[in-house]
């Protein structure tokens, strides 16, 4: 499968994450690479923001408008 999103691009992070204790709920974020399809074949992405850089799948991705 092929990434959807392109390095350099903003994107916002849908649903509830948490990281270090603290509930992030959609967040703003730029892709900073592209990594490799996980088991089931979605593409995944390592994205990052002021609070840090964290892995994600894509499906977990929309574009920021």
């Amino acid at each position: 499968m092929s990434h959807k999103f392109k390095i350099g691009q903003q994107v916002r992070q849908l649903g509830v994450s948490y990281a270090g204790g603290k509930s992030i709920v959609d967040g703003l974020f730029e892709v900073i690479r592209l990594t490799p399809d996980d088991r089931s074949g979605e593409p995944t992405y390592r994205i990052r923001s002021a609070g840090g850089e964290r892995a994600v799948r894509e499906g977990e991705l929309t574009r920021a408008s």
